[in-house]
């Protein structure tokens, strides 16, 4: 069975950083790309970043562009989101998500994010 281990969060003061790690096992982990998702209290979980196999392309919710950044280490199976210049609206439950081509569809147990103000 896939499991995937998001930690890394925490309580951070507003304009701070965190940096999230989801490691993953029991799958060839490069072979895929990978998301990061959030979810706040009363709202949809809404995807914050993407990244591919190789790391080569990403792309971000316009929400978090220029202040967030997906990356991945395909030796340690390991995915990570640095938050930087974090803003009370980036409270929320962080996930990380693989929906594999053939439709399987794993998620982590998520991760806390609170920015106080």
């Amino acid at each position: 069975q896939v499991q995937l281990v998001e930690s890394g969060g925490g309580l951070v003061q507003s304009g701070g950083s965190l940096r999230l790690s989801c490691a993953a096992s029991r799958l060839t982990f490069s072979h895929y790309t990978w998301r990061w998702y959030r979810q706040a209290p009363g709202k949809e979980r809404e995807m914050v970043a993407v990244i591919t196999r190789t790391g080569g392309n990403t792309n971000y919710a316009d929400s978090v562009k220029d202040r967030f950044t997906i990356s991945r280490d395909n030796a340690k199976n390991t995915m990570y989101l640095q938050m930087n210049s974090l803003k009370p609206e980036d409270t929320a439950v962080y996930y990380c998500n693989l929906l594999t081509y053939w439709g399987a569809d794993y998620w982590g147990q998520g991760t806390q994010v609170t920015v106080s103000s």
